[in-house]
């Protein structure tokens, strides 16, 4: 199992320990997290494809706010916080949709894809409204190989493309940017925290020891690397037919795709990006999947698969490629059951006042990556056991 740490910025007196249990469980330490790391990071939305026309919008809702990317009729895709400047009433409701302008179902106020405010019944009656002044409040975004990613606030942090870079030409032969959507939306919650989801992810150890189904397809080929902002997780499959018949299926009838280069036809390649999100890379289709945290002890997994279209492929190719990616479902299926049964129990045991901060292993690179970005941006982090109730409104101090 091999395994790289490219993040050696600076030295972390912590480095040799895993982040405390308290993190996981502490309502006053979470509310810092959400204001500090979540709010300034990067997070998905949809792909370009799924807002493809003039109104074409795609939601996300997450720590309290509902953002809404939506596609100009310049084209251009712009955020919004999916709040009427009036009275705060929501614009729109559900995941996406269509509009040819953005009228509010409380009190009728109209905005324009580009947000401006263009239409108030009664516009008399408000002798403080500037329309120029209260249209529709923008949200950075930024599209990424074809992706669509929205940010609250911008702390100075790094582009997603900058996130990615050090991966950029591995990412390209899959020309994610042509992809189109093959599942919708998926959102389930996890009675976990998210950093939970996040840690078994990159998690390189318990592989060979939960995942049989995994352990069958590698071989001993997984192997773990951490920049910066992401992480890399990879497995090659063998050619030893397994004895499970999704994965002996997958093995065997997994087509040749013409746009990979021939290392790239049988490898699984997963990236983790900062803080909660990650794509799954198949020579059949990709995969993401972000961790929104919700709770101190819950979190909501949302996800979305995508593919290259194949209409001008043979028939008997799409049926093929079609079985492939059920196939793999199924594989992932039994492996994401494993995880959650994981995850739930690491979730119950950080509770524990018996645990505070355990050692963690020199080949844990993208566990000491993580640990090292929350310590840096919250020192508390660094303390085994949570400190008094109020921590959090005294003066910051700052290293």
């Amino acid at each position: 199992m091999a395994h790289r740490f490219a993040d050696m910025e600076a030295h972390d007196p912590d480095a040799d320990w895993s982040l405390p249990g308290w993190l996981y469980t502490d309502q006053e330490y979470f509310d810092v997290e959400v204001a500090r790391v979540i709010r300034p990071s990067w997070q998905i939305v949809c792909h370009v494809g799924d807002i493809a026309k003039p109104g074409d919008y795609h939601t996300l809702d997450y720590i309290g706010e509902s953002v809404l990317a939506v596609r100009g009729d310049d084209g251009q895709v712009r955020a919004f916080a999916n709040v009427c400047r009036h009275r705060a009433m929501r614009l729109v409701e559900g995941p996406q949709g269509c509009a040819k302008k953005l009228v509010c179902p409380y009190h009728a106020w109209a905005y324009e894809l580009d947000g401006r405010l263009s239409g108030v019944p009664m516009r008399g009656d408000y002798p403080a409204l500037d329309m120029a002044k209260n249209g529709l409040a923008p949200i950075g975004v930024e599209i990424w190989r074809g992706f669509v990613f929205v940010r609250l606030e911008d702390d100075g942090g790094p582009s997603v493309a900058e996130m990615m870079a050090p991966y950029d030409g591995q990412i390209a032969p899959y020309r994610f940017e042509d992809m189109q959507t093959i599942s919708p939306v998926r959102a389930r919650e996890r009675a976990v925290n998210w950093k939970n989801v996040g840690d078994n992810y990159s998690d390189n150890l318990h592989i060979p020891v939960a995942h049989d189904g995994l352990t069958r397809l590698f071989g001993k080929s997984y192997a773990i690397e951490a920049e910066p902002w992401v992480d890399k997780m990879s497995g090659r499959l063998v050619d030893r037919p397994s004895a499970n018949p999704w994965e002996r299926f997958y093995q065997k009838h997994l087509p040749k795709v013409d746009h990979l280069p021939e290392e790239n036809q049988r490898l699984w390649l997963y990236f983790k990006l900062w803080p909660n999100m990650a794509f799954d890379l198949y020579a059949d289709q990709i995969d993401f999947m972000q961790w929104l945290p919700l709770t101190p002890t819950t979190s909501l997994l949302r996800e979305m698969c995508f593919a290259l279209p194949d209409a001008h492929t043979p028939q008997e190719k799409r049926r093929e490629m079609k079985l492939v990616r059920y196939a793999n479902w199924r594989i992932n299926r039994t492996v994401n059951a494993e995880d959650t049964w994981l995850i739930e129990r690491v979730q119950r045991g950080m509770a524990s006042q018996t645990y505070t901060a355990g050692p963690i292993g020199a080949s844990e690179v993208c566990l000491r990556s993580f640990a090292k970005k929350i310590r840096r941006i919250i020192p508390e982090a660094r303390q085994h056991r949570a400190p008094a109730p109020g921590w959090s409104r005294r003066p910051r101090v700052v290293d």
